[in-house]
Protein backbone atom coordinates (compact mmCIF):
# COMPACT_ATOMS: atom_id res chain seq x y z
CA UNK A 1 0.00 0.00 0.00
CA UNK A 2 1.42 3.48 -0.98
CA UNK A 3 2.07 5.70 1.87
CA UNK A 4 1.32 9.55 1.51
CA UNK A 5 2.57 12.36 3.89
CA UNK A 6 -0.02 14.74 5.39
CA UNK A 7 1.46 18.49 7.00
CA UNK A 8 -0.12 21.59 7.97
CA UNK A 9 1.26 24.60 6.61
CA UNK A 10 3.29 25.31 9.76
CA UNK A 11 5.83 22.53 8.60
CA UNK A 12 8.74 25.29 6.73
CA UNK A 13 10.14 23.20 4.05
CA UNK A 14 12.70 22.63 1.32
CA UNK A 15 10.89 22.87 -2.44
CA UNK A 16 11.57 19.35 -2.98
CA UNK A 17 10.04 17.91 -0.16
CA UNK A 18 7.42 20.83 -0.44
CA UNK A 19 6.51 19.56 -3.67
CA UNK A 20 6.03 15.73 -2.44
CA UNK A 21 4.10 16.44 0.99
CA UNK A 22 0.11 16.97 1.04
CA UNK A 23 -0.99 20.22 3.15
CA UNK A 24 -3.63 21.34 5.03
CA UNK A 25 -3.83 24.82 5.77
CA UNK A 26 -3.74 26.67 8.75
CA UNK A 27 -5.58 30.56 8.98
CA UNK A 28 -4.24 34.22 9.42
CA UNK A 29 -6.65 37.24 10.48
CA UNK A 30 -5.28 40.58 9.93
CA UNK A 31 -8.37 42.62 11.66
CA UNK A 32 -11.94 41.46 9.17
CA UNK A 33 -9.31 39.74 6.30
CA UNK A 34 -8.73 36.55 6.37
CA UNK A 35 -6.27 34.60 4.38
CA UNK A 36 -5.48 30.72 3.98
CA UNK A 37 -1.88 30.20 5.05
CA UNK A 38 0.30 29.22 1.87
CA UNK A 39 -2.82 28.87 0.08
CA UNK A 40 -4.05 33.18 -0.37
CA UNK A 41 -1.16 34.70 1.36
CA UNK A 42 2.16 33.97 0.27
CA UNK A 43 5.73 34.51 3.34
CA UNK A 44 6.59 37.84 1.35
CA UNK A 45 3.30 39.72 0.89
CA UNK A 46 2.48 38.32 5.41
CA UNK A 47 5.67 39.97 6.18
CA UNK A 48 5.12 43.13 4.35
CA UNK A 49 1.33 42.90 5.52
CA UNK A 50 2.80 42.39 9.40
CA UNK A 51 5.33 45.71 9.01
CA UNK A 52 2.83 47.84 7.61
CA UNK A 53 -0.52 46.59 9.36
CA UNK A 54 -1.32 48.72 12.39
CA UNK A 55 -3.89 45.16 13.11
CA UNK A 56 -1.51 42.18 15.30
CA UNK A 57 -2.24 39.20 12.83
CA UNK A 58 -4.22 35.95 14.77
CA UNK A 59 -4.12 32.97 13.50
CA UNK A 60 -7.14 29.76 13.60
CA UNK A 61 -5.66 26.01 14.20
CA UNK A 62 -6.96 23.39 10.75
CA UNK A 63 -10.25 21.97 11.98
CA UNK A 64 -10.99 17.93 11.26
CA UNK A 65 -13.06 19.15 7.88
CA UNK A 66 -10.02 19.89 6.78
CA UNK A 67 -8.01 17.10 7.65
CA UNK A 68 -10.87 14.77 6.52
CA UNK A 69 -11.06 16.49 2.83
CA UNK A 70 -7.17 15.06 2.64
CA UNK A 71 -7.74 11.58 4.19
CA UNK A 72 -11.07 11.33 2.22
CA UNK A 73 -8.35 12.20 -1.03
CA UNK A 74 -5.67 9.69 0.38
CA UNK A 75 -8.80 6.65 0.47
CA UNK A 76 -9.84 7.24 -2.86
CA UNK A 77 -6.29 6.77 -3.92
CA UNK A 78 -5.96 3.17 -1.67
CA UNK A 79 -3.18 5.00 0.20
CA UNK A 80 -2.03 4.88 3.53
CA UNK A 81 -0.80 8.07 5.35
CA UNK A 82 1.38 9.56 8.36
CA UNK A 83 0.09 13.01 9.22
CA UNK A 84 2.63 15.13 10.93
CA UNK A 85 1.08 18.16 12.60
CA UNK A 86 3.03 21.28 14.83
CA UNK A 87 3.26 20.97 18.62
CA UNK A 88 -0.23 19.80 20.09
CA UNK A 89 0.57 22.38 22.89
CA UNK A 90 0.89 25.15 20.80
CA UNK A 91 -2.71 24.38 18.38
CA UNK A 92 -5.58 22.42 18.59
CA UNK A 93 -4.58 21.69 15.08
CA UNK A 94 -3.05 18.27 15.92
CA UNK A 95 -6.22 17.36 18.09
CA UNK A 96 -8.55 18.55 14.97
CA UNK A 97 -6.24 15.68 12.67
CA UNK A 98 -6.70 12.92 15.71
CA UNK A 99 -10.78 13.85 15.15
CA UNK A 100 -10.75 13.28 12.06
CA UNK A 101 -8.51 9.94 11.32
CA UNK A 102 -10.86 8.49 14.35
CA UNK A 103 -13.05 7.39 10.55
CA UNK A 104 -10.22 5.95 8.36
CA UNK A 105 -8.15 3.12 8.69
CA UNK A 106 -4.70 3.52 8.09
CA UNK A 107 -4.26 6.88 8.72
CA UNK A 108 -1.19 7.42 11.65
CA UNK A 109 -1.59 10.84 13.30
CA UNK A 110 2.43 12.05 15.17
CA UNK A 111 2.07 15.11 17.18
CA UNK A 112 5.61 16.76 15.34
CA UNK A 113 5.80 18.46 19.38
CA UNK A 114 7.42 21.37 17.42
CA UNK A 115 7.09 24.11 14.51
CA UNK A 116 8.23 25.67 11.44
CA UNK A 117 11.97 24.08 10.95
CA UNK A 118 11.57 21.74 13.49
CA UNK A 119 8.67 19.91 12.01
CA UNK A 120 10.65 20.17 8.53
CA UNK A 121 13.54 18.57 9.33
CA UNK A 122 10.84 15.32 11.15
CA UNK A 123 8.80 15.73 7.66
CA UNK A 124 12.20 15.25 5.79
CA UNK A 125 12.97 12.31 7.90
CA UNK A 126 9.72 10.81 7.22
CA UNK A 127 10.55 10.93 3.39
CA UNK A 128 13.56 9.15 4.22
CA UNK A 129 11.80 6.19 5.78
CA UNK A 130 9.08 6.11 3.66
CA UNK A 131 11.50 6.11 0.63
CA UNK A 132 13.72 3.28 2.49
CA UNK A 133 10.55 0.82 2.01
CA UNK A 134 9.13 1.25 5.86
CA UNK A 135 4.89 1.33 5.49
CA UNK A 136 2.89 4.39 7.46
CA UNK A 137 2.50 2.71 10.68
CA UNK A 138 6.71 1.77 10.62
CA UNK A 139 7.33 5.67 9.99
CA UNK A 140 5.11 6.34 12.66
CA UNK A 141 6.67 4.96 15.30
CA UNK A 142 9.80 5.84 14.15
CA UNK A 143 9.17 9.24 14.18
CA UNK A 144 7.62 8.93 17.64
CA UNK A 145 11.08 8.14 19.18
CA UNK A 146 13.31 10.14 16.68
CA UNK A 147 11.35 13.42 17.78
CA UNK A 148 12.39 13.57 21.10
CA UNK A 149 16.30 14.22 19.56
CA UNK A 150 15.01 17.50 17.48
CA UNK A 151 16.47 20.82 19.12
CA UNK A 152 15.29 24.11 17.61
CA UNK A 153 17.07 27.11 18.74
CA UNK A 154 16.24 30.57 18.05
CA UNK A 155 17.54 34.48 17.70
CA UNK A 156 14.35 36.58 17.73
CA UNK A 157 14.61 40.32 16.88
CA UNK A 158 11.62 40.81 19.85
CA UNK A 159 9.42 39.04 22.18
CA UNK A 160 6.60 41.34 21.43
CA UNK A 161 5.05 39.34 19.30
CA UNK A 162 4.93 36.22 21.51
CA UNK A 163 4.03 38.25 24.15
CA UNK A 164 0.90 39.55 22.12
CA UNK A 165 0.12 36.29 20.85
CA UNK A 166 -0.16 35.00 24.62
CA UNK A 167 3.22 32.74 24.04
CA UNK A 168 5.28 33.57 26.71
CA UNK A 169 4.71 35.81 29.74
CA UNK A 170 4.80 39.55 30.22
CA UNK A 171 7.52 39.34 32.52
CA UNK A 172 9.55 37.40 30.18
CA UNK A 173 8.65 39.66 27.27
CA UNK A 174 9.60 42.39 29.44
CA UNK A 175 13.04 41.55 30.15
CA UNK A 176 14.10 40.93 26.73
CA UNK A 177 12.77 44.64 25.86
CA UNK A 178 15.69 46.17 26.80
CA UNK A 179 17.27 48.05 24.07
CA UNK A 180 19.16 45.87 21.56
CA UNK A 181 18.77 42.67 23.48
CA UNK A 182 18.09 39.75 21.60
CA UNK A 183 16.62 36.80 23.22
CA UNK A 184 17.61 33.59 22.51
CA UNK A 185 14.76 30.63 22.94
CA UNK A 186 14.72 26.89 22.24
CA UNK A 187 11.51 24.93 21.12
CA UNK A 188 11.67 21.30 23.13
CA UNK A 189 8.84 19.05 23.52
CA UNK A 190 6.85 22.08 22.35
CA UNK A 191 7.25 24.27 24.68
CA UNK A 192 9.51 27.44 24.40
CA UNK A 193 12.59 28.30 26.79
CA UNK A 194 14.06 31.43 27.45
CA UNK A 195 18.30 30.55 26.96
CA UNK A 196 19.66 33.76 27.08
CA UNK A 197 19.55 36.95 26.03
CA UNK A 198 22.37 39.05 23.95
CA UNK A 199 23.36 42.48 23.11
CA UNK A 200 23.12 42.56 19.47
CA UNK A 201 23.66 40.17 16.89
CA UNK A 202 26.90 39.30 17.12
CA UNK A 203 26.52 38.22 20.51
CA UNK A 204 23.30 36.82 19.46
CA UNK A 205 25.26 34.53 17.03
CA UNK A 206 27.28 33.26 19.43
CA UNK A 207 24.81 32.40 21.66
CA UNK A 208 22.79 30.26 19.23
CA UNK A 209 26.29 28.24 18.45
CA UNK A 210 26.71 28.06 22.48
CA UNK A 211 23.57 26.24 22.67
CA UNK A 212 23.89 24.06 20.07
CA UNK A 213 27.11 22.82 21.68
CA UNK A 214 25.17 22.44 25.04
CA UNK A 215 22.33 19.97 23.19
CA UNK A 216 25.27 17.79 22.77
CA UNK A 217 26.12 19.11 18.90
CA UNK A 218 24.37 18.08 15.05
CA UNK A 219 23.41 14.52 14.17
CA UNK A 220 24.45 15.69 10.75
CA UNK A 221 23.39 12.49 9.22
CA UNK A 222 19.84 13.53 10.01
CA UNK A 223 18.36 16.35 8.04
CA UNK A 224 18.92 20.08 9.17
CA UNK A 225 17.54 23.07 8.13
CA UNK A 226 18.18 27.01 8.92
CA UNK A 227 15.51 29.66 8.45
CA UNK A 228 14.60 32.93 8.97
CA UNK A 229 11.84 35.35 9.30
CA UNK A 230 11.07 38.68 7.55
CA UNK A 231 11.66 39.84 3.88
CA UNK A 232 15.47 39.39 4.15
CA UNK A 233 18.18 36.29 5.23
CA UNK A 234 20.99 38.84 5.71
CA UNK A 235 20.71 38.44 9.25
CA UNK A 236 20.88 34.30 8.77
CA UNK A 237 23.85 34.88 6.25
CA UNK A 238 25.27 36.90 8.65
CA UNK A 239 24.90 34.21 11.26
CA UNK A 240 26.09 31.22 8.90
CA UNK A 241 29.05 33.10 8.76
CA UNK A 242 29.67 33.54 12.09
CA UNK A 243 29.30 30.04 12.78
CA UNK A 244 30.70 28.64 9.94
CA UNK A 245 32.88 26.15 11.83
CA UNK A 246 30.26 24.59 12.86
CA UNK A 247 29.26 23.62 8.89
CA UNK A 248 32.16 23.31 7.07
CA UNK A 249 33.24 19.63 5.88
CA UNK A 250 29.79 18.71 7.52
CA UNK A 251 27.12 19.80 5.04
CA UNK A 252 27.17 19.80 1.67
CA UNK A 253 25.37 22.83 1.30
CA UNK A 254 23.57 24.55 4.09
CA UNK A 255 19.57 24.75 3.74
CA UNK A 256 17.45 27.18 4.85
CA UNK A 257 14.07 28.50 4.54
CA UNK A 258 11.54 31.11 5.39
CA UNK A 259 9.32 31.14 8.58
CA UNK A 260 5.80 30.93 7.26
CA UNK A 261 3.09 33.25 8.19
CA UNK A 262 1.54 31.36 11.09
CA UNK A 263 4.63 30.87 13.15
CA UNK A 264 5.62 34.10 11.76
CA UNK A 265 2.98 35.80 13.89
CA UNK A 266 4.40 34.81 16.90
CA UNK A 267 8.10 34.89 16.06
CA UNK A 268 7.55 38.53 14.60
CA UNK A 269 10.26 39.53 11.69
CA UNK A 270 14.30 39.37 12.13
CA UNK A 271 14.59 35.83 13.76
CA UNK A 272 17.07 33.17 13.05
CA UNK A 273 16.22 29.75 12.76
CA UNK A 274 18.32 26.50 13.56
CA UNK A 275 16.37 23.27 13.48
CA UNK A 276 18.26 19.62 13.90
CA UNK A 277 18.41 15.95 15.56
CA UNK A 278 20.57 16.38 18.47
CA UNK A 279 23.96 14.11 18.43
CA UNK A 280 22.65 11.75 21.12
CA UNK A 281 26.13 9.92 22.08
CA UNK A 282 27.64 14.08 23.06
CA UNK A 283 24.28 14.66 24.83
CA UNK A 284 24.80 11.68 27.21
CA UNK A 285 28.07 12.85 27.82
CA UNK A 286 27.29 15.90 28.37
CA UNK A 287 24.31 15.23 30.85
CA UNK A 288 27.06 12.98 32.56
CA UNK A 289 29.28 15.33 32.93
Amino acid sequence: MKTRIIVDSTADLVPEIKARVYTVPLTVHFGQEEYIDGVTIDHRTFYEKLVESDVMPTTSQATPSDFIEEFEKARQAGESAVVITLASKFSGTYQSAVIAAADYENICVVDGTSAAMGTGILVELAFRLLDAGMSAEEIADALEKEKKKIVVVALVDTLEYLKRGGRISKTAAFAGGVLNIKPVLSVIDGEIHLLGKARGSKMGNNLLVQEIDKAGGIDFSRPVLLGYSGISDALLLKYIEDSRHIWEGKLKEIRYTTVGSVIGTHAGPGAVVVAFFKNQYNAEQNSSD
